[in-house]
């Protein structure tokens, strides 16, 4: 009897110790919050407004330098050095233009981005505190994402305290 009751009570003890040191375990889908605000606050459409202006320019000098080069492939037998320098210094003056439009549209996108991923931490700790997560982890980060532990997903709750 009294090696029963010794079992019993060392059970209920490593019940109360491991249950009470159990870590609450969050998922959250950064992709689709990331999507959601980004769709909320027209993000896309907020960049190729800013970068529309220089987009047209872009166009503008290409189309130019596509019929540059027509009437230069055409009149190639009477072609002189000095058109041939004028075009080679727009086509190059063209290339640095787009190749600084690409850099600086990157940079915006990745400002951009990086406001919103700072946006979902703020939000997923709030949650976090909330409920009492110990952890939170992205669903993508899950190489297996079976809810056998009892594992939360809390992403519609992150995009529900999205303004």
């Amino acid at each position: 009897m009294k090696k029963i009751l010794c079992k019993v009570i060392l059970s209920l003890i490593l019940f109360i110790f491991t249950h009470s040191y159990a870590e609450k375990i969050a998922i959250v889908n950064v992709s689709e919050i990331f999507q959601d605000i980004a769709n909320k606050k027209s993000i896309s459409k907020k960049l190729e407004k800013e970068f529309q202006g220089r987009a047209n320019e872009l166009q503008n000098m290409e189309k130019d330098l596509q019929s540059q080069a027509q009437i230069l492939q055409k009149n190639n037998v009477k072609l002189n050095e000095k058109d041939f320098q004028i075009f080679e210094s727009k086509r190059t003056d063209f290339l640095k233009k787009a190749q600084q439009f690409e850099q600086d549209n990157q940079r915006r996108q990745q400002e951009e981005r990086n406001k919103i991923l700072q946006i979902i931490k703020i939000l997923t700790k709030e949650v976090a505190k909330k409920d009492h997560y110990d952890f939170v982890i992205n669903l993508n980060a899950i190489l297996y994402p079976e809810n056998n532990y009892n594992i939360k997903n809390i992403t519609d709750m992150v995009i529900k305290k999205v303004k």
